[in-house]
């Protein structure tokens, strides 16, 4: 990767976009490995100030000034008030919701601008996605009304509001912490975040998820309803359920395939022979090595599960200051790879909350899961935070990936979309802040040709993900992939919605609906294969087929050991599918037009 410059493939751009579909799959593939999306060394700069400066020192400048800590310069002597802790998961909450935290930024597919999130839903007319809408009342539509933008300004509000007022004295905790100075956030200005956020996800499932909902939001019920000691046992039992439904969802065969691009990616790598020795023989053979699987299931996995039941249970302070630091190198290893959705302040904010829950409030002086005030209660908190983790593993057509805790594990639900020649161009007709991907790169001077190569070095990403090879199936079945637009879903999402962690629920067959009541697309024109994660407890993963104009027009399945050994560009030709239900009289349009 270059300091300023991007590394773009070696390529004349006329030349390779003339190659077929799986041809340009398999040279960009190989790029990848070497290059990963070849964003110049200045942009990786752009992310660190980002953090470090607004998230970590104004953060903490920011709770320095609005609670009875002390000041910035005395940090160490203030780091583990408990007001620091509540204050920061607001903190974190607020710049997600805004969307200048994770998803943002050319890691993300926001060129310019940079910033989706708050341009889009500040903004009557764009479209929002009710998670069951009509169901629920009120929450029919997929129109954004002033009503909703009400709805947002007043969850920015509520966030904002209980940041920077002071904290309130608590009798529990001047009684356990008489040293303690900030005093705790008080439970009254919590509770209209708990009632917004519900209300607006209800409207909006998009804002909900971006607000990383399912973490904070049970951390902010815990401060507003438990006691202190209560608390901080609740938010120990929080955070090890994020890790444990983390590492669970690893399990199987996707996750193995997540670790090498994301390597390949990293900014920093001294050489390629880093990323080359994660596949079993570059550029043949772009299976993932031994070393991937050992990064994988043992880098990650394994830490994943035991290091964090560990540090539940220990009261031996050794062992925890141990799994601490495990912990906190495990986090500084993903930001450090910069991987898709840069969630770099979730990591930053996971690192402090191991230190301060495990070593702050170690379990042997009173702060275990044994001193919670009631057996029930910990029960109780046990099985609601481990709720949604495991429907969403046994059902995950229930459940979106960020509640289920399945981050980064490869099994996600995922869509590519294919347009026919030229009706790409009809998706500027939506309104929204932000132009065409390819666009937005032609606005940062690239080269027209090379800005399109660029935006499909994001389908070679997908390539080596397992879904991939289902998918690539679908659309060479239903559409000519050589003359055929082939999209990333998530880039599709980032610039329709203006944010996507890469979960395929936010643009599957009701997100298509809505584009098509706007634009009306012909039989053929956008062809978008879906596929669901795959249920912890089958072999199988369920796709669809969606022609905007007609719905669903197919639906089946395909068996994850037989995607999983295929190379990214499908040398050996389609995966086997199995076809379970085909709309009466479709026949696929694209390829109609192929063969007459």
């Amino acid at each position: 990767m270059g300091l300023i410059q991007p590394v773009h493939p070696d390529v004349d751009p006329d030349e390779f976009l003339a190659r077929p579909f799986f041809d340009r799959i398999k040279y960009l593939a190989a790029h990848w490995v070497d290059h990963g999306f070849g964003t110049p060394r200045v942009v990786h700069l752009i992310y660190i100030l980002k953090v470090g400066v607004l998230y970590i020192l104004g953060g903490l400048f920011l709770i320095s000034v609005t609670s009875d800590v002390g000041s910035l310069g005395d940090f160490s002597s203030w780091w583990d008030e408990p007001i620091v802790y509540q204050k920061l998961v607001l903190w974190t909450m607020l710049l997600e919701v805004i969307g200048i935290a994770g998803t943002w930024g050319p890691l993300a597919g926001h060129f310019k601008p940079m910033t989706g999130a708050i341009s889009y839903w500040i903004r009557p007319g764009t479209i929002r996605m009710p998670p069951w809408a009509g169901k629920v009342p009120f929450t029919a539509g997929d129109t954004r009304t002033p009503f909703d933008v009400f709805l947002y300004v007043a969850a920015l509000a509520s966030l904002t509001t209980a940041f920077v007022l002071p904290g309130v004295g608590d009798d529990e905790l001047h009684r356990v912490l008489p040293d303690a100075t900030g005093g705790l956030v008080r439970p009254s200005v919590l509770f209209p975040i708990l009632v917004v956020m519900i209300v607006l996800g209800l409207r909006d499932k998009v804002i909900f998820l971006a607000a990383r909902s399912e973490q904070y939001l049970p951390a902010i019920f815990f401060s507003a309803t438990l006691g202190f000691v209560d608390m901080i046992i609740a938010f120990k039992l929080l955070i090890v359920s994020v890790w444990l439904g983390a590492g669970v969802s690893k399990f199987g065969k996707h996750f193995i395939n997540v670790v090498p691009p994301m390597v390949a990616n990293a900014p920093f790598n001294p050489t390629n022979k880093i990323a080359r020795a994660h596949y079993r023989h570059y550029p043949d053979d772009l299976l993932p090595s031994k070393l991937a699987w050992f990064m994988a299931h043992v880098g990650g996995t394994t830490v994943e599960v035991l290091i964090p039941l560990t540090l539940l249970i220990t009261t031996n302070t050794t062992v925890a200051l141990i799994g601490v630091i495990v912990m906190v190198v495990f986090h500084l290893f993903i930001t450090s790879m910069f991987p898709f959705a840069v969630p770099l302040e979730w990591n930053i904010f996971f690192c402090f909350a191991a230190v301060f829950l495990f070593l702050g409030y170690p379990n042997g002086d009173g702060w275990g899961i044994g001193d919670m005030s009631s057996p029930w209660l910990l029960i109780a908190c046990a099985a609601a935070l481990l709720f949604f983790p495991v429907l969403g593993n046994l059902r995950p057509d229930l459940v979106a990936f960020l509640p289920s805790m399945r981050q980064y594990a490869g099994n996600w639900a995922s869509a590519t979309w294919a347009f026919a020649p030229g009706c790409e161009e009809r998706i500027e007709e939506l309104k929204k802040p932000a132009q065409l991907q390819v666009k937005q790169l032609v606005e940062r001077g690239f080269e027209p040709g090379m800005a399109e190569i660029t935006v499909q070095l994001t389908m070679a990403w997908r390539s080596m993900h397992s879904q991939a090879r289902g998918l690539f199936s679908l659309l060479d079945k239903h559409v000519d992939v050589d003359r055929y637009t082939i999209r990333e879903g998530e880039l599709l999402c980032n610039l329709i919605l203006g944010w996507n962690f890469g979960d395929g629920h936010l643009h599957d067959e009701r997100f298509v609906a809505a584009v098509q009541r706007r634009l009306n697309f012909a039989p053929g024109e956008l062809v978008v294969v879906w596929v669901e994660s795959q249920p912890i407890h089958k072999k199988t993963q369920a796709y669809r087929v969606i022609d905007a104009a007609l719905g669903v027009v197919e639906r089946g399945t395909w068996v994850v050991d037989e995607a999983v050994v295929e190379q990214p560009w499908l040398p050996n030709g389609p995966i086997p599918l199995t076809v379970d239900w085909t709309l009466p009289g479709y026949t696929p349009a694209g390829r109609a037009r192929m063969e007459t």
